[in-house]
């Protein structure tokens, strides 16, 4: 991920490698198929999209009361509870913790939050070596990459990346791509990586008002093995992981794994709801702009994702370019709403990496209208001047073209001409369509042309 370009010339470089990226398109389908059997078989699954849905709502419009009825169960439990503003508020809380037990090593489940707040690399720079377990995350920390997929972290990368890596960081057989030996040589490092840990932090899939309690949700079983084997635990929370009562959980698990990769449930769901005898457990509930998303109507929805990359696995753009060319920690069609809000000018790119084709929006387990969010993102970042001269220019130029009818007609006339007399005019790499697509044969006549000699005929 290059955070200095833009999404187009991100993807241009993952596109040099079509092999790859066709092989990445096809992977990502294939989940997504998974997606679709495992939905299939649910006959109510339309009626827990919408139960979600109606509970993440109203959850969203009473947020305050169950975050503070949150808190003071959690802290009835005995577990220490934290609110950062920010990024930086958030990275320094974490730090305060661990200084306070002398805390240098640290394992670390899969969370997005603290990518989004670049916890490891603010650790690191503070003398503390954090180690993602989950394989996927300690793959690409291995090669010091961002996670490309919230789910799949690693899924831009194929067994021979993966063994190269191994074999240049823990030393695992030159060549070697058995799964199973790559797996079980991780294991290897990772399992002393838990057992000589003075600390363990996890991400939070779900925090219930009621209980005060969170649950996190993994295949691995890592957030477990690091939280019993350490006597510190800190969990990091987005204020908008809160569901209001226990009983709402089985609605959004039964989604979440399904909507994932098809499984019918995640192998592992843990609940934490107080630290074991001995230990100190922190949570740490995190705002960074989402009160600024909570406050925009039309994009308050995008809070109710419970981060299950359905609409990554379906979107054609994020198959086709990849999760590093979002340069953005959350990718995909949700990371594009979710991003602008953090950093309009930073991100304005985003919103306009989309077919709009709708796709996201349909497999979307708690039915946020993903694809009008991103419509109406680009109105704004236009209206704001976030859009650039380019595409200003040539959006004020396409308005007259389509707002005369004969301009239009005589637009249309010039340039199935110009196509047929002088091909070369558009089929060049000034024409960024050209690029990636063979320009179509011009017709000999428009449809208004056809229609009025048909008609008349």
């Amino acid at each position: 991920m290059n955070d200095n370009q833009t999404h187009s010339q991100n993807a241009t470089e993952f596109l040099k490698d079509r092999e790859r990226a066709h092989w990445h398109d096809e992977t990502l389908w294939f989940v997504r198929a998974k997606r679709d059997k495992a939905a299939h078989n649910i006959p109510e699954w339309e009626a827990l999209r919408d139960a979600a849905s109606a509970i993440k709502e109203h959850t969203l419009s009473r947020l305050d009361e169950y975050l503070i009825q949150f808190e003071e169960k959690a802290k009835a439990n005995g577990v220490h509870v934290h609110w950062a503003n920010d990024a930086e508020a958030h990275n320094q809380i974490i730090h305060g913790i661990l200084a306070k037990h002398s805390a240098k090593n640290v394992v670390k489940s899969k969370s997005m939050l603290t990518e989004e707040c670049g916890l490891n690399f603010y650790l690191r720079d503070k003398g503390i070596e954090v180690v993602d377990t989950d394989l996927g995350e300690y793959i690409v920390q291995l090669r010091e990459e961002h996670p490309s997929h919230i789910v799949l972290p690693a899924i831009h990368l194929k067994k021979e990346d993966v063994s190269n890596t191994f074999h240049q960081h823990i030393g695992t057989e030159k060549g070697n791509k058995d799964e199973v030996y790559l797996t079980r040589s991780a294991r290897k490092v990772l399992r002393q990586k838990f057992l000589s840990a003075d600390a363990a932090i996890t991400g939070v899939n779900f925090a219930i008002a009621e209980t005060g309690g969170i649950v996190v949700c993994t295949n691995e079983g890592n957030a477990d093995l690091g939280v019993h084997a350490n006597k510190v635990h800190i969990a990091c929370m987005g204020f908008e992981k809160i569901i209001p009562k226990a009983e709402h959980l089985g609605i959004f698990l039964r989604l979440l794994a399904r909507s994932a990769t098809g499984q019918p449930v995640t192998t592992y769901s843990s609940h934490f709801h107080r630290p074991q005898k001995g230990q100190e457990m922190h949570i740490v509930i995190v705002n960074n702009g989402r009160t600024n998303q909570l406050g925009r109507e039309e994009f308050r929805g995008s809070l109710k994702c419970i981060r299950c990359a359905a609409c990554f696995n379906t979107c054609p753009v994020y198959r086709r370019s990849g999760g590093h060319s979002y340069h953005t920690a959350i990718a995909g069609p949700i990371g594009s709403i979710l991003a602008p809000n953090i950093d309009m000018k930073q991100y304005a790119d985003l919103p306009f990496a989309s077919t709009l084709c709708g796709s996201c929006s349909n497999v979307c387990p708690v039915k946020i209208n993903i694809h009008e969010q991103l419509w109406s993102w680009r109105q704004k970042l236009m209206s704001e001047g976030y859009g650039g001269f380019a595409k200003k220019a040539s959006m004020k130029m396409m308005a007259g073209v389509l707002g005369s009818p004969s301009v239009f007609k005589i637009s249309g006339k010039l340039g199935r001409t110009a196509m047929r007399l002088m091909p070369f005019a558009v089929n060049n790499n000034l024409n960024p369509w050209y690029k990636g697509r063979e320009m179509p044969e011009p017709p000999k006549e428009s449809f208004r042309e056809w229609y009025k000699k048909n008609k008349k005929a």
